[in-house]
């Protein structure tokens, strides 16, 4: 792979890495190396939905030249009624076959208030009833996670719609990305838990957002493992914001492994500074597509 004119900034290569997509990775680079994206599709000879699901992984990591639209229209929302119901329930046969599956996938049956709200998913926010069967899906799985024993209800449901409609998510591509996307995100966050030996318990808010704030910045487990320790040395316990201004002095310096730390032989790296792929980022990246195939 031969891209020596190619500019990344250094936040686009983890996010490229953490991604572990390697034709999400080809099309960046293509899109990188001044080529529009309508042609590559032919141009890297992608077959199947190789194209549209290495496009919505670079959206969902906001690495895409345009931002996808959002669903929701301006205005409030829409009240729908129970003749509204009635009337999708014996003239759609989308909507019956939908309102079935989300009643297979919850267990149980669907209110007429519960319909109400399936029914804005479809006409208000657009949303396909793959689509709808795959958020459902997801929603059941992330409060698998978080411990609870039942299934979401339509509200809990209803407030992940809005969020996957916000950012433009309307396909099965697209929203596979997301799901893979958080699923990373998830693995990654359950690593960093265990190696700050939190267990029995969820991360509150605040401790997330440092969590993640740091995994954003690229650090590897041994980078973060060195604050910990540290950090417990002189405070004696895991102190979050003591923490946080460790790494986040590594980060500004450019230290992200424990090797750079320890030597400390890296030059500072401006805010935003972009520059040429690495040899080691390089052949990660190849790595990463070699075993794509």
């Amino acid at each position: 792979m031969n891209s020596p004119n190619v500019t990344i900034s250094q936040a686009d290569v983890r996010k490229l890495l953490g991604a572990a997509n390697g034709d999400a990775a080809l099309l960046y680079l293509y899109i990188a190396a001044g080529h529009a994206p309508e042609q590559a599709e032919a141009q890297l000879h992608f077959q199947g939905n190789r194209f549209p699901a290495a496009a919505a992984t670079l959206r969902q990591l906001g690495l895409w030249p345009e931002e996808r639209p959002s669903h929701i229209l301006p205005g409030e929302r829409p009240s729908y009624s129970e003749t509204d119901v009635l009337q999708a329930m014996d003239r759609d046969l989308d909507f019956r076959s939908l309102y079935g599956e989300v009643q297979r996938l919850l267990g149980r049956s669907l209110n007429t208030e519960e319909l109400k709200i399936l029914l804005g998913f479809v006409r208000y926010l657009g949303l396909p009833g793959d689509v709808i069967s795959l958020l459902v899906c997801y929603c059941k799985e992330r409060a698998r996670q978080r411990g609870s024993l039942r299934n979401p209800s339509l509200r809990t449901i209803e407030k992940e719609a809005y969020a996957w409609a916000e950012r433009g998510i309307d396909t099965i591509e697209e929203a596979a990305a997301f799901i893979q996307n958080q699923n990373l995100r998830s693995s990654r966050l359950r690593e960093l838990m265990e190696l700050l030996q939190i267990r029995g318990r969820s991360l509150t808010a605040a401790e997330e957002r440092y969590a993640l704030a740091w995994l954003e910045m690229g650090f590897d487990q041994a980078a973060i493992r060195q604050a910990y320790e540290r950090t417990c040395l002189n405070t004696g316990n895991l102190n979050w914001p003591y923490m946080n201004k460790i790494l986040t002095r590594w980060h500004e310096a450019g230290l992200h492994t424990l090797e750079q730390i320890q030597s400390g032989d890296k030059k500072p790296v401006p805010k935003g500074a972009s520059g040429r792929l690495g040899q080691a980022e390089l052949e990660a990246i190849q790595h990463i597509l070699q075993e794509e195939g």
